[in-house]
């Protein structure tokens, strides 16, 4: 298992009524794999903060595949699976490993990035956008040539 970014057990407090994990649980231990992603290439929210720019969802899709229970050890696995060649828009994958080995989730994150003053898309700073592109690949990346309408 490559790109592992995020390893914990699972809480009390993540637990619905089914006794599985809850559906917003999933959101947040992706949330955390991507911070953590990012901060290894460099980008960690207080170097973001220093240039006031800062990560923003557009759309999160969650796939659950098999359950995961109160105390099961799961290992989250983040990266880029589609990105514009200057990093300004881009999707992340995320999938949750059970400690079994089995896929228990798949989770597809699009962004792009704020700007936290002007409250606007912007473009990575030039200092930090070559750490962006240096994070880790899905082996099925694709790299958008055409700019959309914004």
């Amino acid at each position: 298992m490559v790109n592992v970014f995020y390893e914990g057990q699972v809480l009390w407090s993540q637990i619905d009524a089914n006794q599985h994990m809850r559906h917003s649980a999933y959101a947040d231990v992706a949330a955390q794999s991507r911070l953590n992603m990012l901060g290894l290439v460099g980008l960690s929210p207080a170097r973001l903060f220093e240039f006031k720019v800062g990560p923003v969802l557009f759309k999160e899709e969650l796939f659950y595949l098999r359950e995961v229970g109160l105390g099961d050890v799961i290992k989250v696995t983040c990266a880029v699976s589609r990105s514009r060649a200057d990093g300004s828009r881009w999707s992340i994958r995320h999938e949750i490993y059970r400690a079994d080995g089995v896929k228990a989730a798949i989770i597809n994150a699009d962004g792009a990035w704020i700007d936290m003053d002007k409250r606007k898309l912007t473009l990575l700073p030039p200092k930090l956008e070559g750490m962006f592109l240096n994070a880790p690949l899905t082996d099925d990346y694709v790299e958008d040539i055409a700019k959309e309408k914004e």
